[in-house]
């Protein structure tokens, strides 16, 4: 799906989102800094629908603050250990297609979350693949444009946190 189709079928959308009619996830972004460098590497994962890269992400929970829920999320679906910072990063905005085959738009509250490692067995093992990127290398993969933004914005972010 090309840039131009996936935003004008957004767009073709908003009205469920003005009237309040979109659902919450919350995800995290996942990111190690390799040793010995300075640069950032991202974790993305594939969908298990379509294939296409994602970051892992989640419905809410009972009795789960919103970072909570991000670092269950990055564990289920890529055995990732670490910490999501409490504060959000940024949001986006995708079309989620519900069993019900209705297309409704989820706000996505994106954590940022530092891998400390990665369990070998986790809940969705066998049916994502994951695979490490640049900043920019993993902007490039995702389809969402809000999503391209956040993540071209990772390592700069991280700096000015020091």
């Amino acid at each position: 799906m090309n840039k131009k189709t996936y935003l004008s079928r957004l767009a073709g959308e908003a009205e469920k989102l003005f009237a309040g009619r979109s659902i919450e996830q919350y995800a995290a972004i996942c990111y190690r800094r390799p040793p010995g460098r300075k640069d950032v590497e991202i974790l993305l994962i594939t969908s298990r629908e379509s294939g296409r890269w994602v970051i892992p992400k989640g419905w809410p929970m009972d009795k789960k603050l919103p970072h909570q829920v991000a670092e269950r999320e990055a564990w289920e679906e890529a055995g990732v250990k670490g910490k999501a910072k409490k504060k959000s990063f940024g949001y986006y905005t995708y079309l989620k297609s519900l069993d019900t085959g209705e297309t409704v738009p989820s706000v996505v509250q994106v954590h940022l979350l530092e891998v400390s490692g990665l369990d070998e067995r986790f809940p969705e093992r066998g049916q994502r693949q994951l695979r490490w990127f640049s900043p920019n290398e993993a902007a490039a993969n995702v389809r969402e444009p809000e999503l391209k933004g956040l993540l071209r914005t990772v390592e700069t972010a991280l700096a000015q946190e020091k």
